[in-house]
Formats: structure tokens, sequence, C-alpha cells
């Protein structure tokens, strides 16, 4: 099964010119038991990429995000309902100041999708974190006047969005951003997804480990075990925002994965709650977001046409992604560097549903095949 996707990521991405590496996993669920296989081709700067490399999981991170929140509203840390101009000081006389988390993780808060914020970087000028959430709290998009709705505005994608919920939270739990998701995720899952401080403290040889993304002249060349994405970059350095600055393994990314599978269908609910889990992948009217996940939009999703419309999961900006099909019962999940050595590469858009259609083909027969050895253990001939 291994050297059946080991020949996926070499096909489909590495040969195809899409990244320079890839790992590809699948895990399937069925009565409680996991079975999870997992694949890699390429290369890095350090040799064969492999099944432990580590990747730059860009937007992925938000899902992270969304769910160490919905850990802090279980607990009464704070509220899907609470406003910025309750978390964040800053916020209070802004257009942002009744926005609340629920509508910055569902990317309802009514900011633009993205600002260059980290700009005065590449001039070599000074920026600092607090001017840097001040353009963020104001960033309204001309269309959405006044207080926002019960429900939100009309949804629109929002890296700002989650800048911003990422600041909320740290704010409300008293924790960094990448700690508050190591407590509330990837410590209670056992996952390898962690910031980059976190890996380079954990003495595991991370830049040894790490695929590469962009080479960026102003940034000094090829970025290697630090955020590929400029505005995390420079609000966070190798810590953590709200909307990019996780790095993980295949299994690790997969795990998370798993855990919401496993809650959706009623069990890890001393995790997260089934009615917590529903909330953050149920369906939203004007769009295919979810709060924290995306879900399948039309016949060329990049989940792949085979996958159920109750499907919901996350792409990422480096070529990461990851889906989880509730009614298979199986995560899929692509990890790539597809921006090395740039980002002026789109292959990645159509690779994406080859490869999950193809993960998604094989964790049905994986399926199938532990239903027929659990009925040929109950009907011994």
């Amino acid at each position: 099964m291994t050297d059946t996707l080991d020949t996926l990521a070499r096909t489909e991405i590495v040969e195809r010119g899409v990244a320079p590496s890839a790992v590809v996993g699948v895990a399937v669920l069925r009565d409680g038991e996991l079975r999870m296989e997992i694949g890699a081709a390429g290369r890095t700067p350090y040799g064969q990429a492999n099944v432990e490399t580590v990747f730059d999981l860009a937007s992925i991170t938000k899902s992270f995000v969304a769910v160490a929140a919905a850990r802090l509203v279980e607990r009464g840390v704070v509220r899907f309902d609470s406003t910025l101009s309750e978390l964040v000081e800053e916020s209070r006389g802004t257009p942002s100041a009744g926005v609340t988390l629920e509508q910055l993780l569902g990317h309802r808060s009514g900011l633009e999708a993205h600002l260059p914020l980290f700009a005065p970087l590449t001039a070599r000028a000074s920026l600092c974190r607090r001017d840097m959430l001040a353009r963020a709290l104001v960033a309204r998009r001309a269309e959405c006047t006044g207080p926002p709705p019960e429900s939100g505005f009309a949804p629109l994608y929002s890296d700002l969005g989650y800048l911003v919920a990422g600041e909320a939270l740290t704010r409300a739990a008293g924790s960094p951003l990448d700690e508050l998701v190591a407590s509330e995720v990837s410590r209670p899952l056992g996952v390898d997804v962690r910031s980059a401080r976190q890996w380079l403290r954990a003495g595991e040889d991370f830049i040894a480990r790490v695929a590469p993304t962009e080479h960026v002249p102003f940034r000094g060349g090829l970025v290697c075990g630090v955020v590929h994405d400029e505005n995390a970059w420079a609000y966070s350095g190798h810590a953590l925002s709200g909307h990019a600055g996780l790095f993980g393994t295949a299994r690790g990314v997969l795990g998370l994965g798993v855990a919401l599978l496993e809650g959706l269908c009623g069990r890890g609910s001393n995790w997260l709650s089934r009615e917590t889990l529903e909330r953050l992948v149920r369906e939203r009217p004007g769009s295919s977001l979810r709060v924290g996940f995306d879900g399948k939009s039309g016949p060329n999703a990049s989940a792949g046409p085979s996958a159920s419309p109750l499907t919901f999961g996350h792409l990422g900006f480096t070529g990461t992604s990851l889906w989880c099909d509730p009614v298979a019962g199986c995560a899929t999940v692509l990890l790539t560097n597809r921006v090395c050595p740039t980002r002026h590469n789109a292959a990645i858009r159509e690779a994406r549903p080859r490869v999950h259609e193809a993960l998604f083909t094989l964790g049905r027969r994986m399926r199938a095949a532990a239903d027929h050895t659990r009925r040929a253990g109950r009907n011994p001939s």
C-alpha cells in the first residue's frame, strides 16, 4: 500500500512539476478501528522526502485555530458570540468592534481578504504588531456597512479576519497562540503540528526535516523553517498567527482529520463534543465556507468528484490540503511545497482533485477490505 502512495506522490506531483516534494496520506475510520497509509516522493535540500518530512501548512493553520477556539468555548473561556470589543481593546471605536468571534472564524466579519501589512519590510523600514493590528481592524469592505447582521456579512475568505481572531484568542486565553493550539489540539491528539519556534525548541533537527518554500530576495533567499506567509512572518516571526504559521507532518494533519471524524460519529467527546464539531463543519448560506473549514464546491472541487457533499477540509497556499468525508469515514491529506522555488506555479489546482480522488478511492477499498475481513471472522469456513 505504501508503494502505491509513493507512486501517487511521484507521478502526480513530482514528475508533473507541481512541487519538488510531496507526501500523501489516507486514514480510514471504521467502527472505532483506524487504518492509516502514507507515501512520499521528491527531494528536499537534505535528501529524499519521506513520511516524516515537515511542511509549512499555510492556511490549514486556520482549522487548528478554529478548533482551539471551539475548545475554549466549551470551557467557558470565550463565547462564539463574544465581540471583538470584549476581547481586543484596540477594536473599540473601529468598524470591527461588534464583530463576533464566530463571524471572524466563519469569514463573515466584513473584512478585506488580504492587505500587504508586511510591505514596509520590503523597503527595510520598521514595522510593529500594533500598527498591523490597527490596519486589519479597520479594513472593512466598502459594501459592508453598519453593525454586522446576526449571521454576519456576506462571506469572503479573509486572512485578515483570522489574524484578528488569533489575537483575540491569545488575549482571551492569556497564552501565546502557538501554545494555545498546542495545549488544546496538538498535545491532546498527539499530533506533530507546531509553530516553527516550537519545532526548533523540540531539538528534532527541524531545518533538516522541513521542506523549503519560496526564494524571496527581500527575505534573504530561500525560505526554509520560517513561515512562508509574509503577514504571518511580519506579525509573529517564528511563532503563530491566526491565519498561518503551523508546520506539520502528514500523519499529524491526518490526526486532526481522524479526531474530527471520530467526534462527528459521537466518539471522542472528551476532547470536543459532537454538537460543537457539527457547528464548525455545517453548511452555511452564501458559500461553501464554514467555521475553520471549507466545503466541497462544485464538480471541480479539489476534494475530487466522488467525495460526498458533506466533505469538509481546508487548502493551504504552499500546496497543502486536508479533506474529510464523514460518509466514507475517510480523511485524506496532500502536503507539498509547490511554491518552491516560486509561487508562480498553478499546477496544484489540477493536481489536487486527481490526488484526493485517488486517495478517497483507496480509502473506500481499505474500508471494503476491512469489512470483508470482519465478515470472514464472523463466518469462518
